[in-house]
Parts: structure tokens; sequence; C-alpha cells
């Protein structure tokens, strides 16, 4: 049947995909992420400020940016899962959404038996964990769980990969095109921020309150929110390390852009030294360009770009 079209979708798509005989040339592959913040702002009434972050960034008034701010705490908290928007939408509740942010978390877990035999469920909770701990830092396979060996960590790594709820950041060398793995270590981002917010356990009405959400845990969620949004948009994303013996040195994401290798800061507040940057920059003179995402208002100094962490979609 020629003119039949078929649309398959599922969380556990990749696991069938593996098993059967891929028909190569026949299928058209759509990746689907949480909404995005633009989105967000689409979906809450906010389309006038959505089309001011999708513009190249200019300067804006102090009643604009508080709005901005508003916006993004209440993305964080919400994040872009469809159902967790609706219903925020509808109830202007953040009690109401992070009930269902908990059952959605509750089903993820409870979908780990399907995993069984060829994955361990308790490592795969494990590994979940850890990532959730670790956004923004870099990890090996064996810090992600002290009670398994380093394949089963690996292969409930790869699980959760595969089905979506976490996304694999390579490390990468920025010599030339195209961009080449580096290194054992990685990062992970995870399925979306709101989630990330509920599991983590943060008291978001306190730190509403405070006004400190964009830099709380350790400024991760900042970082993770970049990183979501670049996976939304790109379908891909990386960083970069030195993988030198005892060098620290770390650019929180790379990017390729109209063939141009773009290197990418995130600093949930306002100043940061960026040693790291300056030294990528210097070692590597291929790099004309570099982005740094942050509360500060915008700014160039020489290769590198300041702006404020809500215009990324009009930067990438």
């Amino acid at each position: 049947m020629p003119n039949l079209h078929i649309i398959a979708a599922g969380s556990l798509l990749e696991f069938v995909l593996g098993d059967i005989s891929f028909p190569v040339g026949r299928v058209e592959q759509l990746s689907m992420y949480p909404m995005t913040f633009v989105e967000f702002l689409w979906a809450t009434n906010k389309s006038k400020l959505a089309e001011v972050l999708k513009k190249q960034p200019q300067p804006q008034s102090s009643i604009v940016i508080q709005e901005i701010k508003t916006a993004l705490q209440k993305y964080f908290i919400v994040g872009g899962m469809p159902e967790c928007v609706l219903t925020f939408v509808k109830s202007n509740s953040y009690l109401a959404v992070q009930r269902l942010q908990s059952d959605l978390l509750f089903t993820y877990q409870q979908d780990f038996h399907k995993y069984k035999p060829a994955v361990d469920t308790d490592c795969l909770n494990d590994v979940l964990q850890n990532c959730v701990q670790k956004i923004g830092q870099q990890i090996i396979y064996t810090k992600l769980s002290d009670r398994f060996t380093m394949p089963t960590i690996k292969k409930a790594f790869e699980a959760l990969k595969n089905a979506r709820l976490i996304h694999k950041v390579s490390n990468v060398s920025v010599a030339g095109l195209p961009l080449t793995t580096s290194g054992k270590q990685f990062k992970a981002i995870f399925l979306d921020i709101g989630l990330l917010v509920k599991y983590s356990g943060i008291n978001t009405a306190k730190e509403l309150e405070n006004e400190s959400l964009l830099g709380m845990f350790r400024g991760a969620l900042a970082e993770q929110f970049i990183g979501q949004e670049i996976i939304a948009t790109r379908n891909e994303l990386s960083y970069w390390a030195r993988t030198e013996k005892n060098s620290t040195a770390e650019v929180d994401y790379v990017i390729v852009k109209e063939g141009e290798i773009i290197p990418i800061e995130v600093k949930a507040a306002a100043k940061g030294a960026l040693r790291s940057l300056h030294l990528l920059l210097e070692t590597h003179t291929n790099i004309n360009k570099a982005l740094v995402f942050s509360e500060a208002p915008l700014g160039v100094a020489e290769k590198i770009n300041f702006v404020p962490l809500a215009y990324l979609s009009a930067m990438i």
C-alpha cells in the first residue's frame, strides 16, 4: 500500500527501531522537545515580549527587563512540557503544575520496568539521580553509580538517552571542522527545566520571594536552560574542556553556526572571570566570536558578545 503513511511515536520508539530492519530512505524522523522560552511566552499571552526576544538584542527599559526576568523565572518552574504549560495557563497555579510534574516523574520511573531485562532498573534510578545532581558538571560513567560496573552504568545511561530523558553533551576539539569528540568526560542535560526543578526538590516559593532563582542550584539551572534551548533549536550540543591532566579549563557549550565555531559561556550572575573562555580564544585563533549569556547588560569586548539569558533564540 504505497499511499499509506504511518506515524509512529512513543518514549520507547528508539528501542523498537533498534530491533528491526530499518527502511532506509523511507522514514522521516522528527524530534520533539519541550516548548522553548519563546513558545512559552506565546502560550502565556506574552507574544509582544516573545517578538522582542526573537529580534537582535537591543537595550530595553527597566520595565521590560523586569518583565523578561519575571517570565524567565516562571519558565524555570513550569518548564516546557506542553501539559504543564497548559495547566499553568488555565490555573495560574504553580502547585497545580508541580502536582502534574510529580505525576510525570513518577510515570517515567515506573516506565523503567519496561527496560528489563536489558537494563537494570536500580542502575537507571542511580544514573538519573546523579545526572540531575551533576547538571553543568563534567562526569564519567563510574561517577553515576557506586553500586554497578561501568558497562552496566553506560548501558543505563544510553537507555535514558534513547528515551530522551537526558541528553549527552560531548567534549569536543575546536581545532577545526567537523567537531570531533575529545576525552572520556561528558555532561548531561535533563529533558526539561521544570521537571529538573521539581525532581531536585528546590523550594521555588522561597527562591521566587528572594528573586534568586537564576543563581540557585550552583547556577546549574541557567546552564540547563541554555542547553535545553540549544538542543530544541539545533538538535545537537557539545562543550569544550582541556583533556590534559590537572587542567580545569572548560567552556560550557560549543555550537557551529554558518561554518563558524562559537563557544558559549553561561553565567547565572552578572559577573564572571571567564578565564577558560579567554584561554580558548587565545589558543584557537580560528574562532572569531564567543557568546556569554548572563544577567549582565548587552556589550561586546573584542571577540566576546555579552547577551542576556533570554535572548538565546535570537543569537543561535
